[in-house]
């Protein structure tokens, strides 16, 4: 089985919130092309195939996922 980079180099990180969709978007590095892998929970892995690593990731509904955790 072939091993996923995961932060292969230090990068920036870059993060986007879009309030209307309660959607965040994390980048590592600059944002770029990258096929999207639902990993469960509105989570979504950007990996790029082109670089070999995971480039970011998306969270859908993150209001919902920070409440669970602070009612906890």
């Amino acid at each position: 089985m072939e091993k996923i980079k995961l932060f292969a180099k230090e990068k920036k990180m870059n993060w986007e919130y879009d309030e209307e969709a309660d959607v965040l978007y994390i980048s590592f590095g600059r944002p770029q092309e990258a096929v999207g892998i639902d990993i469960g929970e509105g989570m979504i892995l950007r990996y790029s195939e082109k670089l070999g690593e995971v480039v970011g990731f998306t969270i859908y509904g993150i209001r919902s996922h920070l409440f669970k955790e602070l009612v906890k």
